[in-house]
């Protein structure tokens, strides 16, 4: 269960550091979303759990050597660093910034939008 970072409201705590093995991913309820939690490469990526095609768990895909998850319902793609589906980069899932602090690992669920800005994924 998530629990609210009392330090920083922005971020809420999904997991502890080493509960998700490198080259995977695992789900997280954090507020009213899914979200999808990957360690790759000794860094922790976090994207909408949910494919936009039909709803499948991106962190229940597999996760290849280039950072990229394919959905376990209809193989679709998506880079977990930027969200962009590999076929066609126009279409994105929502990344979420990840941060550790002491062991455990944070997810934020605001992103940055065009301009920089933060914008609140929670209303989308």
């Amino acid at each position: 269960m998530s629990t609210p970072d009392q330090t920083n409201s922005d971020f809420i705590t999904v997991a502890k550091v080493g509960a998700i093995p490198e080259g995977e991913g695992q789900s997280f309820q954090v507020g009213d979303r899914l979200v999808a939690v990957f360690l790759k490469d000794g860094q922790y990526f976090a994207i909408d759990d949910l494919c936009p095609h039909m709803g499948a768990s991106l962190g229940a895909g597999y996760l290849d050597d280039e950072g990229v998850v394919t959905c376990p319902w209809h193989a679709w793609r998506f880079c977990v660093r930027n969200g962009k589906w590999a076929d066609n980069p126009r279409l994105a899932v929502d990344t979420f910034e990840v941060r550790i602090e002491g062991d455990g690992i944070q997810v934020r669920l605001t992103r940055a939008d065009e301009s920089g800005r933060d914008k609140d994924t929670l209303s989308d």
